[in-house]
């Protein structure tokens, strides 16, 4: 097949096209003639293969020529747009490389086009007098990253953090004086007030290189363990101050990575001794819709992985900051506060729920006060801003921006990847979802943030045959709106993977038997098998012999719950080797508010009539106890059973690493994240959610196979819980997470001139455009889009609600109150 070939990043599309084309010169012309002749289109990549082998009819040709340099170009098209007589291809030979070129069908000319270019091409598909108005808005934010170095493999894609130290330490060699800016940066840490590491007797490079060097012969002759309080004084005697460790020992090691840093910057020793800085001690964390700090809650809308992920991120980061600061020789308490939007037991209460799709007009004032509130109760700027989803990350943005502090961001899921051309069609699915403000806001925060964080390396640049969740906002349009000539680039340094795990406290094998929640084990029988429909599950499983194919998910079109009943119903071998649970949303669409969701009730509710499931399926609602459903897991695993994640998309998968955690089989869908998780066919298998009948016979072989060798389901499980284990624990995640914080609140300070000339451009685009576009979602209580745009002094600010962990991870709630609100009449909310 056309994949097997290689294509090095040197070669040319445009270059190498025209000699391809007169070498079949007849049977690409046939070619080309049936892409145009339906006149004009958007052709994907299947569709321009199947073309493809439509026009040839000679067996070996064909053959040939799928196999060759231009079947491989044609395989590698992501999609091509058709404008008689011309056929402009997007072209992606690898990971985060694309190529854009324009055919003539006729003479087979061949000539390489600008993203711009090809863009004006789609968007005359969909509104050609905006295509062809010279004063479109086109925004370009790669042109402001001119002097930014960039990777240039796709195998370093998100490595971020081991190219900046690379850059750093060839930067900082350069010469004498290249140094400076690392002094500079070092005499300005500080803890409210009181100096770290040196002070200003120390203002010189030199003075530097000779404290350390008494400094380091100094502790060699102490014993290793003698704590830094005994020699306090000689260091301060040298201008240095508390901060290198917390024994002689540990001190010892931070002055040696500092004077290697000095001597012959690293790349190794840069890191190193970057995570020794004492640079964190306050982080602010938003995660702005759904609900959150409150019991009870997830499975509910927009409540799902996300806050989980969160809950666990925190509390890995405070065991790492409370170890890391400890070790610095420090006596400082950090604080992660984390922000969110007041919903208090919403049901039964006056407060309305506002969807993460409708939430555009509260966020400028929300983040106006709770910066506010920020900075009173930690007595100062955080140390680190870190944005979740679009609207935390927009919030982190504008607040990051005003105060000046280092900011990581982490989408969670970008909405674009999940709608197909739900950017070119953005009109179409406004009303419902506001993706004009969506997209305008993840570009926004993006190219603000100083470090972005993923999950796997899919969620940024995909696998060789789809692009990532970034790399599908390198180039885009929203005809009538925008054009995005460069939106972001897979290839930036602020691109970093660092994988979550779970909890495994909560998420632990099947097999640790002492651990065992037996206690919970009669609830877990009435929520699996009891015959009876209540309102917090419905169906029943007949035989009780058989294995059961477990999912755990919200009830949204791209979880794709609906899609594996529908699955399950169709495929006979599957229903008779298996049972089927659900757990996902609610049970009675009367008692949503979230229109999704409704529409999902109502199509499980028709399949399980349709293909007559009662006696094969148990749907039971969402269910919010982590404790209960870590033992929901092994007691599945316990049946010999799997878990299947059958998700159009997931970004990275948390149901995946529980399930995996708990021994448990499991089918991922092969979009996204999962796919680098589990290894297929060893530790879990791969299923494309876009072919149910694939993935359903594929669960049927599995089940079939260790039918006839029970050693096989053993066999996969030891093999997941080996992945986990060398892979995926928040350890790693909050030890790479705060090195970032370090590395780039260094990395921030050595390109301020094009940071603040990049940083104009997005505040002017923040102000012309995204300003606006709020104006048309309409606020709680309005029927229509607003026309104009609400005063900054009547805006109404959601609530916030902060968590704030301090040592021993007590919890602190605080309600975060602007102007008192306004009634639902008066269009505001609570």
């Amino acid at each position: 097949m056309a994949t097997k070939l290689s294509f090095k990043r040197m070669d040319s599309v445009a270059e190498s096209m025209p000699d391809a084309l007169r070498q079949s010169r007849y049977q690409m012309k046939r070619c080309f003639q049936r892409y145009v002749s339906k006149g004009r289109r958007l052709l994907k990549n299947q569709q321009l293969m199947e073309e493809l082998e439509k026009s040839l009819d000679d067996k070996v040709e064909k053959e040939k020529l799928v196999e060759g340099f231009l079947g491989y170009i044609i395989c590698s098209t992501q999609e091509a747009v058709v404008l008689p007589p011309f056929v402009a291809f997007a072209v992606r030979m690898n990971p985060g490389i694309w190529e854009y070129v324009k055919v003539h069908s006729d003479d087979l000319s061949v000539e390489g086009i600008t993203p711009s270019e090809y863009l004006k091409f789609k968007e005359t598909l969909y509104d050609e007098k905006w295509a062809k108005d010279d004063n479109s808005l086109e925004i370009d934010f790669g042109a402001l990253d001119l002097s930014t170095p960039h990777l240039t493999l796709p195998s370093s894609i998100g490595n971020g953090m081991q190219f900046v130290s690379k850059f750093m330490s060839s930067k900082l060699s350069d010469k004498p004086e290249s140094m400076k800016p690392l002094l500079d940066y070092l005499l300005a840490l500080n803890y409210r007030g009181e100096k770290l590491m040196v002070n200003e007797t120390i203002d010189t490079v030199n003075k530097l290189q000779t404290a350390l060097l008494l400094a380091e012969v100094f502790v060699s002759g102490l014993p290793k363990y003698t704590p830094y309080l005994k020699f306090e004084q000689r260091f301060q005697e040298w201008g240095l101050e508390k901060g290198w460790g917390d024994t002689a020992e540990r001190c010892k090691e931070t002055l040696n990575f500092l004077s290697e840093v000095l001597q012959a910057p690293d790349p190794i020793n840069m890191e190193k001794f970057f995570s020794r800085v004492p640079t964190i001690f306050n982080i602010v964390v938003f995660s702005i819709h759904g609900y959150f700090g409150q019991e009870k809650v997830l499975g509910l809308p927009d409540t799902g992985g996300q806050v989980v992920y969160i809950l666990d991120q925190v509390r890995s980061m405070e065991e790492e900051l409370l170890q890391r600061i400890k070790q610095q020789g420090l006596n400082i308490t950090p604080k992660i506060l984390v922000l969110t939007r007041l919903i208090p037991d919403s049901k039964g209460t006056k407060c309305n729920w506002v969807s993460r799709f409708d939430i555009y007009p509260y966020l400028e004032r929300y983040a106006q006060d709770a910066s506010t509130k920020i900075l009173d109760i930690l007595e100062g700027k955080p140390d680190l801003i870190i944005g979740n989803y679009t609207d935390g990350n927009l919030v982190a943005s504008l607040m990051s921006s005003k105060l000046g502090v280092t900011q990581g961001t982490i989408a969670h899921a970008l909405e674009k990847t999940k709608y197909e051309d739900s950017d070119v069609k953005w009109r179409e699915l406004d009303q419902k979802y506001h993706f004009s403000c969506q997209f305008t806001a993840d570009m926004i925060a993006m190219n603000t943030t100083d470090f972005i964080i993923t999950s796997t390396y899919q969620e940024i640049a995909g696998s060789k045959e789809k692009p990532g969740q970034y790399e599908q906002h390198y180039a885009f349009t929203m005809p009538g709106l925008c054009r995005y000539a460069t939106g972001i680039n897979v290839f930036d340094p602020k691109f970093n993977i660092a994988a979550p795990g779970a909890d495994q406290s909560v998420y632990f094998p099947f097999t640790q038997k002492q651990k065992r929640l037996t206690g919970l084990h009669p609830q877990i029988e009435e929520l699996l098998y009891s015959k009876d429909d209540t309102d917090e599950h419905i169906g029943y499983l007949a035989d009780r012999s058989k294995p059961i194919i477990f999912s755990m998910a919200r009830l949204d079109k791209v979880k794709n719950i609906t899609g594996l009943v529908e699955w399950y119903g169709q495929n006979k071998k599957v229903r008779d080797l298996v049972n089927l649970v659900v757990v996902a949303g609610l049970l009675n669409a009367s008692q949503s508010s979230d229109r999704e969701e409704i529409e999902e009730i109502n199509k499980m509710h028709n399949l399980i009539d349709k293909y007559q499931l009662k006696g094969q399926i148990r749907w039971i609602k969402a269910q919010t106890d982590r404790v209960r459903n870590g033992e929901l897991y092994r007691y599945i695993a316990d049946t010999k059973g799997a878990f299947v994640q059958p998700a159009l998309y997931e970004a990275f998968g948390l149901t995946v690493i529980e399930a995996m955690n708990c021994g448990l089989p499991t089918f991922a869908t092969n979009q996204g994240g999962p796919a680098e998780i589990i290894v297929d066919g060893v530790s879990g298998f791969h299923i494309n959610p876009m072919n149910g009948r694939e993935a359903s016979t594929k669960i049927a072989d599995f089940f079939q196979k260790c039918k006839e060798d029970p050693s096989y389901w053993n066999k996969v499980s030891t093999a997941a819980l080996q992945r986990i284990y060398e892979c995926y624990t928040w350890k790693i995640y909050a030890t790479k997470v705060l090195n970032m914080g370090s590395m780039y609140g260094f990395w921030r300070t050595l390109n301020k001139e094009e940071r603040v000339a990049k940083q104009r451009y997005l505040q002017m685009f923040y102000n012309l455009q995204f300003r606006n576009l709020v104006k048309t979602v309409p606020r709680v209580g309005e029927q229509a889009p607003r026309t104009t745009a609400p005063t900054a002094t009547g805006a109404v600010a959601p609530n916030n609600e902060i968590v704030v962990r301090p040592r021993e991870r007590q919890v602190m709630m605080t309600s975060l109150l602007g102007p008192k609100p306004p009634t639902n009449e008066q269009n505001g909310y609570r």
